[in-house]
């Protein structure tokens, strides 16, 4: 892991506040309540760290979450689980993804869960769990009108019926994910889906079937809606410092609901090369944008490759001695250019923040997705994780 000592080697750098990412997930401790191992009803944390820990660093942020109050974590895909076991994770992993047929093994051998929502993939694990007499725990993901992965209720029987074939495989928890309840102060589709997930619950109790865990509640149903906890939940952006929506953000300000998020995140660059342009000069490719003065422009040795969206070109802006600078043209590949005319003492090398604060300005996560037309999530996650990420 890159040391805040090699700050000077990298032309691009995305630091982690570690502070910020322990306040989240102790925040989200708080909202839940005990974490007593004694006691029955007990809540569990599922830190869900896919995507590369929403684009934060998925071993470091894992490693955070479990030594401040997560009780496992949840990734998207194999890789990213056999990845943290290499590194000496002990906590349970529950792959949240798609598995291959071809990968199972690796479940197997590593002792992973997964989330399975077909009979093939059942009956897979059940005959590979056999094979290594290894009990493999999996969760089985109930389709309540999000309409992605998920077995619909009148599918779970036959699922059942399976586990009696193979013994060394264990249903250990069941799950859902609601479709509308980020976006909105709406919750009746949210409210339909959590009592279609509690019908599906009394269908196991009239199979006798008693998983260990229930869970449906992410984000924002972990800020608002405590009926949906069951022992286990599952937060995500919100472990970063990122609200779900600002919707969401003022649906809890109009409540009195105080929640100090705090931002965990700030992607920097520095400056390449200084220079003068005169009046009507054009900037970059597709000559999409003339200066309109002698002007002083600043290249950025970082581009849309690295994640900086190309639909940025001639809106977005950077910070810069805590001044707003202005992207000028196309975002390139590999680069930016900037306005710096009325930015004094610019030189190579200047730190430029991309995303995050410089003095009094901030430059939010949210912002950028207003000009891009998609969400935080997007943002922070498309950062490319080749870029190192410091722990300060």
């Amino acid at each position: 892991m890159p040391k805040s000592q090699d700050l000077g080697k990298f032309k691009t750098w995305v630091e982690i506040d570690k502070k910020a990412l322990i306040n989240n997930i102790k925040i989200v401790r708080r909202i839940i309540g005990d974490n007593s191992s004694d006691r029955q009803a007990s809540k569990k944390i599922i830190a869900v760290v896919k995507s590369n820990a929403y684009g934060h660093g998925l071993v470091e942020c894992s490693k955070i979450f479990l030594k401040n109050g997560a009780n496992w974590l949840g990734v998207d895909s194999i890789d990213e689980a056999v990845a943290l076991k290499k590194r000496g994770i002990k906590a349970p992993i529950l792959i949240l993804g798609f598995t291959t047929g071809n990968n199972l093994i690796d479940i197997v051998k590593n002792d992973l869960r997964q989330v399975v929502y077909d009979l093939a993939t059942v009956k897979k694990l059940g005959e590979l769990a056999g094979r290594f007499k290894k009990i493999i725990r999996v969760h089985l993901k109930i389709e309540t009108g999000t309409n992605r992965q998920g077995v619909l209720p009148e599918e779970i029987p036959g699922f059942i019926s399976l586990f009696s074939d193979y013994p060394f495989l264990k249903l250990e928890g069941v799950l859902t994910h609601f479709a509308n309840i980020e976006d909105t102060d709406n919750h009746s589709f949210a409210n339909e889906q959590f009592r279609k997930f509690n019908e599906a619950i009394d269908l196991f109790n009239v199979l006798k079937i008693r998983p260990s865990f229930f869970h449906t509640a992410s984000s924002a149903a972990v800020l608002f809606f405590p009926e949906t906890y069951f022992n286990l939940v599952r937060p995500g952006i919100i472990l970063y410092g990122l609200w779900t929506s600002e919707r969401n953000r003022l649906f809890a300000e109009k409540r009195g609901i105080n929640i100090d998020l705090k931002s965990a995140l700030t992607w920097k660059t520095r400056v390449a090369q200084i220079k003068k342009v005169p009046k009507g000069s054009f900037i970059g490719y597709g000559l999409t944008e003339k200066v309109e003065r002698d002007s002083k422009i600043a290249v950025l040795p970082v581009g849309y490759w690295d994640g900086y969206d190309r639909k940025l070109s001639s809106v977005g802006e950077v910070l810069l001695k805590g001044k707003r600078a202005k992207v000028l043209g196309r975002i390139c590949m590999n680069m930016i250019m900037i306005d710096v005319t009325d930015i004094p003492t610019v030189k190579a090398e200047d730190e430029i923040v991309l995303l995050g604060k410089q003095g009094q300005e901030e430059i939010k996560a949210e912002e950028l997705a207003g000009k891009i037309g998609t969400i935080n999530y997007e943002v922070v996650t498309r950062i490319n994780p080749l870029i190192p990420r410091i722990y300060i």
